[in-house]
């Protein structure tokens, strides 16, 4: 069972890594009003990263990044002292930002700026800015990005009805052209297929609490059918939530959500070890958990400002896009667990003793392992996300 404790090692200690670093890297996002002779642009952004000349493309955590020290020194600023700094430094800073009218590039005035007050300093805070610039009398359309190293970026033309752009650009792309008059809109089927993508990275590789619950689901009983069975429940409760959170009918705090998430990693993980059998409580308890998953991919949904008349197709997408991301969690654990039982095979039995051998090798070599594995990281992750 080399294999297994090689491979239990090596997510423990990357998912301890990964979380204990939860300096999260959020896309920042551009409100493009537009007349016939200005573009006002007003952005939420992290006033940090750019201060601190971070390059975000690839990052997913702030602390791998060469000015992590800074950006924390950043962060721990007084607004007015953060304002201060950004207006010093807006000359550097709008020169990776681009706004072309047609092919012409357009001089960006720099307007108001407000920094939040310093709060969660696990967390990133939001800085709000204003931009004005002239337009040329072409009429032309205008497209907006900034550079690559700044992360990824929302711009959504306000103002401009439910169908409007909104568009979600990385790697330093362009917006599709917003026109002057009237707007650019998006298909549902784009938004639809765009977002399955977005719901499968929240799985893979970013959502490391959300595997582990799915794997400790999956190590309650390694065959197929009260799999199925748990996976549905958990499916069909989370789906609810995400719906009704996204909608905003129902908002609990992240500082309540994300400990609770852990907590349930921590539950069925722990009862795993004492049953092989799923008792007529457990689908109850996972239908609860998934109402609190659900709340986690809202917050994560709602970070990419859908236009209100493509909601339903980029949650639906989303939605897809975390089952598939499931679902390919499932299959490759299924796939090291057939691996790790072939390899714990050493002599020829005859089929009961071998079906007895391999039930064994599953649940006291592979089962029982990894639900501790798990339990330890969620408690850890409970007790990090309440106190540290």
């Amino acid at each position: 069972m080399l294999a297994v404790q090689v491979i239990l090692s090596t997510a423990l200690a990357f998912t301890f890594a990964y979380q204990a670093a939860a300096h999260e890297i959020r896309p920042a996002i551009a409100d493009v009003s537009l007349s016939e002779t200005q573009v006002e642009i007003e952005m939420s952004l992290t006033a940090e990263t750019l201060l601190s000349g971070m390059d975000l493309q690839g990052l997913e955590d702030t602390n791998d990044a060469p000015e992590a020290e800074l950006y924390d020194q950043l962060r721990a600023l007084e607004p007015a002292d953060l304002v201060a700094q950004f207006r010093d430094a807006w000359g550097e800073i709008s020169g990776s930002i681009t706004v072309l009218a047609g092919e012409a590039p357009v001089t960006l005035e720099l307007g108001n700026v407000e920094a939040d007050p310093v709060a969660d300093p696990e967390l990133p805070r939001d800085t709000r800015i204003t931009l004005t610039g002239a337009l040329p009398e072409d009429g032309s359309d205008l497209r907006m990005g900034w550079a690559a190293a700044n992360g990824p970026l929302i711009v959504r033309q306000a103002g401009a009805g439910d169908d409007a752009y909104a568009g979600f650009l990385d790697g330093g792309a362009l917006s599709e052209p917003l026109p002057r008059a009237g707007a650019a809109t998006e298909s549902a089927w784009s938004v639809f297929f765009r977002y399955i993508g977005v719901g499968f990275d929240h799985i893979i590789p970013k959502g490391l609490d959300h595997i582990l619950f799915v794997l400790g689901l999956f190590f309650l009983s390694l065959k197929l059918r009260p799999l199925v069975m748990q996976v549905t429940v958990f499916t069909i409760a989370h789906t609810i939530t995400l719906a009704l959170a996204s909608l905003q009918i129902v908002t609990v705090s992240p500082a309540i959500v994300e400990p609770l998430i852990a907590l349930s990693i921590v539950y069925v993980a722990i009862e795993n070890l004492f049953t092989t059998q799923i008792r007529w409580w457990r689908p109850l308890v996972i239908f609860a958990f998934g109402l609190l998953h659900g709340l986690g991919f809202a917050s994560v949904l709602g970070e990419f400002g859908l236009a209100p008349g493509r909601f339903i197709a980029g949650l639906i997408g989303f939605n897809i896009g975390v089952e598939v991301g499931q679902l390919t969690v499932i299959a490759l654990a299924l796939i090291l667990v057939w691996l790790a039982v072939q390899a714990a095979k050493v002599k020829k039995l005859d089929p009961l003793e071998e079906a007895v051998e391999e039930h064994e090798v599953m649940y006291q070599g592979i089962a029982i392992p990894g639900s501790i594995v798990i339990a330890i990281i969620g408690a850890y992750w409970a007790f990090e996300r309440v106190f540290l």
